[in-house]
């Protein structure tokens, strides 16, 4: 987190991976090639070492006199000299050639002739340094050699004085003669650091030019990104249409669906709050118009039983307009952004008998029977909220004593299936079209002069689309309306939430 924090662009954390990537990818490759150029540099220096000893070998006679050899060390000497880097005169020399060196020995290990630069005593610092040592016998010289060519002949590296050197060690088992050639390992050394450098100098000099191209190239490709935010950004608080953008790559097609489907959620939801408060102005607007005239009548009443009747009225009134608020704060309080069910294995049939008690006294008031009625033995389990489903029976059982003229009956059946049960409401009213039956559902739509709200059922249907159930609307055996009310059993078929 603290890593996202730091790199809160997503322009800069793509140019900080790709950098990371790309001097990574640079890094290795510079490495591969620096170490296959050493190694190459060392095979390369390794057979000048070894030609020059066979070129050697090839050229020097065994049978040469002491006269001979000295003239050849002068002749040696003289033409080191005239192309040494040394002689300023010297247009051919170079500064390496101070830093080559070889010897020629016999079989017994006397100098015949060397470099300049040689160091003196090279096969005896050899022996040392490799940890050998001369058998300790009255044999000649010769063999004692002879009994260590097979750890001397080859390639091996020696410090002698303040330098490295490689040399390379030849035996002449014809000739007789051993012949060293080396050099100092500072010569390969400045060799190696040039090609360091130069394999280097692009890496240093390419990776700002390739960032600053990352750089431009991640701008591009997020510029549709910043053009949508733009557009976003530009727009009006109160503007809810949906966007449009220019042409997008298919990365950000999903995003640009989804801002436009949630803004047209968004207005969809808006418009069904102005509505509703606009219908809910409007349903009390006439109670409270009712109450004030009660009131006025109340106070203007000539005797008693003018104000008695008068206050009477407004009582009722105000029960109306309590009943109007509570379906409204009902409504709202089951509305998809506002509510959570709480889900619970609940007895559906026991649930009807405990709350019809309570609901018996409606319709006793107005001289109306209330029957239940199920199949018995059945099983009535199901997961249901039982607060909601509590709401949902007392809308259905008072809208029917509503509408149900005195004496009248209301008959409330359960029935039990294999994936859901099927809660049933008859009245004896004088029922409703069928044209009308789907309007029942809107807000505030009634039938008739009754004292309700006209929220009932669209209470009823919220509640039942919240347990993932169905309503339907016909005809009544009674003669009247029969709403039915289907509920399914599976739990894993009900959402928690809205």
């Amino acid at each position: 987190m603290k890593l996202l924090k730091t790199f809160g662009s997503i322009r800069t954390r793509l140019l900080a991976l790709l950098l990371l990537l790309v001097a990574g990818s640079f890094g290795l490759i510079s490495h591969k090639i620096y170490n296959d150029s050493v190694h190459e540099v060392r095979e390369l220096f390794d057979a000048q070492l070894s030609q020059t000893a066979r070129l050697l070998m090839g050229l020097v006679r065994h049978d040469l006199t002491e006269n001979e050899r000295r003239e050849m060390q002068a002749v040696l000497d003289e033409a080191l000299l005239l192309h040494s880097a040394r002689n300023p005169d010297n247009l051919l020399g170079h500064e390496y050639e101070g830093k080559l060196a070889f010897q020629m020995l016999d079989d017994d290990g006397e100098l015949l002739f060397q470099s300049a630069s040689a160091p003196p005593g090279l096969l005896n610092d050899m022996i040392q340094q490799l940890g050998l040592a001369l058998p300790d016998n009255d044999q000649p010289m010769q063999q004692r050699l002879a009994q260590l060519a097979r750890y001397l002949i080859g390639y091996h590296t020696l410090t002698i004085g303040e330098h490295n050197w490689r040399v390379f060690v030849l035996h002449d088992s014809r000739d007789y003669h051993w012949v060293l050639a080396g050099e100092r390992e500072d010569v390969r050394g400045e060799l190696i650091d040039k090609i360091a450098k130069r394999s280097l100098q692009p890496l240093l000099i390419g990776l700002p030019i390739v960032g600053l191209l990352l750089w431009l190239t991640v701008g591009w490709g997020l510029y549709p990104l910043k053009r949508m935010a733009d557009a976003i950004r530009g727009r009006a608080p109160d503007n809810l249409a949906p966007l449009v953008f220019p042409p997008l790559p298919n990365e950000l097609e999903p995003m640009a669906a989804a801002l436009n489907r949630l803004l047209m959620q968004v207005n969809q939801l808006l418009e069904q709050e102005k509505r509703f408060i606009a219908d809910a102005a409007h349903e009390l607007r006439t109670p409270l118009a009712v109450l004030r005239i009660h009131a006025q009548n109340a106070l203007e009443a000539p005797d008693a039983g003018d104000r008695e009747e008068a206050l009477k009225q407004l009582g009722s009134g105000v029960d109306r307009a309590t009943r109007v608020v509570a379906q409204l704060l009902t409504l709202a309080r089951l509305d998809p952004n506002g509510v959570r069910l709480n889900m619970s294995d609940l007895d559906l049939l026991a649930f009807l008998r405990s709350e019809l008690a309570e609901l018996t006294p409606l319709a006793l008031n107005r001289q109306q029977e209330l029957i239940l009625d199920s199949q018995e033995p059945a099983d009535y389990q199901l997961p249901a909220d039982a607060p909601s489903l509590g709401i949902l029976l007392q809308n259905l059982v008072s809208n029917a004593v509503q509408y149900t003229p005195a004496g009248g009956c209301i008959q409330v059946h359960l029935l039990a299936n294999a994936h859901d049960l099927v809660l049933q409401v008859h009245d004896s009213g004088p029922g409703v079209p069928v044209e009308l039956r789907e309007r029942l559902f809107e807000r505030f739509f009634r039938i008739g002069e009754g004292q309700g709200a006209g929220l009932g059922l669209s209470i009823v249907r919220r509640v039942v689309e919240l347990h993932q159930g169905s309503i339907a609307l016909d005809d009544s055996p009674l003669g009247g309306l029969r709403v039915s009310v289907r509920l399914p059993r599976q739990r894993a078929a009900i959402e928690h939430s809205a």
